[in-house]
């Protein structure tokens, strides 16, 4: 028989198993950008801000911030980038330091989801999603309001209790983020070029990569493109819609962890190729969708090994 005392034991022991794996693929992200063409072409990233059909005052953000790191010197702004990535890192496989390092990592990935990541944008037709660096930055919210640096750990922190509402304030956000991107899925563009965006995956993929979403580019177009434009903003909407409220945690976790694998497989090649002085998906880091199954695991840590009342059992 489960005791409340084994599950919480569990619990701190699945949150540090996660914030391992999530640092692991920090630790990736960081070897990819010791390519000398990311240091190279950082300050021309900046572009993202100010690409066509990016409104004027995000441009006029992205042009203040590139002189600013212009003044500062970009190549060793660049350098900074990847030491912090390398700290970041070994905090989140370690545990060691990681209450302050993770809001570090957050602050940090809205810097650059403001910057390279041009907030997301542009929202034009063909978007589908709000960018890769928002949901890392949700990632190390999650690090920190779990307390994950308590399980699988060489920190020496003193315990305390999680704090419940933050957990939920998380899972509301992850939701809200899986509705912006379930909005982008209906739009009658992605509706009807669903098929084109596994297509777009397959330039410069290993030839195992390339068959392996050539496969399914066949089996979609057999079904149906259109149907499975439906079937994407169909899933998307229930997942975040779940999350939201809340309820059905137990098997939407799992059809959210499958989708996601399957959106980073096909459409996001994996991650690969990756290109040097790139960024974000297809470029120094592994990819986007595989963060949202990072954050999943961080809820499911939460919901299978928290004890609950008997009233509320089965609701989740």
């Amino acid at each position: 028989m489960k005791t409340p005392q084994s599950l919480e034991l569990r619990r701190k022991q699945a949150f540090g198993a996660v914030r391992i794996l999530f640092g692991l693929i920090w630790l990736i992200n960081t070897w990819l950008q010791l390519d000398p063409a990311y240091s190279t072409h950082f300050l021309g990233t900046f572009s993202a801000d100010w690409v066509a059909g990016q409104p004027a005052w995000i441009a006029s953000y992205g042009h203040w911030m590139a002189q600013l790191v212009q003044q500062m010197g970009a190549q060793y702004v660049a350098y900074a980038t990847i030491a912090l990535d390398a700290i970041l890192a070994a905090s989140l496989i370690t545990g060691v330091g990681v209450p302050l390092l993770a809001w570090v990592g957050v602050i940090y990935n809205l810097w650059l989801w403001s910057t390279v990541g041009g907030f997301g944008g542009p929202y034009t037709q063909g978007a589908t999603d709000p960018g890769t660096a928002i949901i890392y930055a949700l990632c190390f919210l999650l690090v920190v309001w779990t307390r994950s640096w308590e399980g699988l750990s060489f920190s020496k922190a003193p315990h305390r209790p999680i704090y419940a509402p933050a957990i939920h304030t998380a899972r509301i956000l992850f939701g809200i983020l899986w509705a912006f991107d379930a909005y982008w899925k209906w739009q009658p563009y992605f509706l009807t070029h669903a098929v084109t965006y596994l297509q777009q995956a397959l330039p410069g993929e290993p030839a195992w990569i390339a068959a392996y979403i050539s496969f399914f580019i066949t089996v979609i177009t057999w079904a149906g493109p259109v149907l499975f434009g439906y079937f994407a903003a169909i899933m998307e909407s229930i997942i975040a819609f779940y999350l939201i409220i809340g309820r059905g945690l137990r098997w939407v976790i799992p059809v959210g962890i499958a989708y996601s694998i399957g959106v980073w497989t096909t459409a996001e090649g994996w991650g690969a190729p990756f290109l040097p002085g790139a960024t974000a998906n297809k470029g120094d880091v592994l990819g986007t969708t595989n963060i949202y199954v990072i954050a999943f695991l961080f809820l499911a840590a939460w919901v299978y090994f928290t004890p609950e009342p008997r009233s509320n059992k089965g609701k989740r």
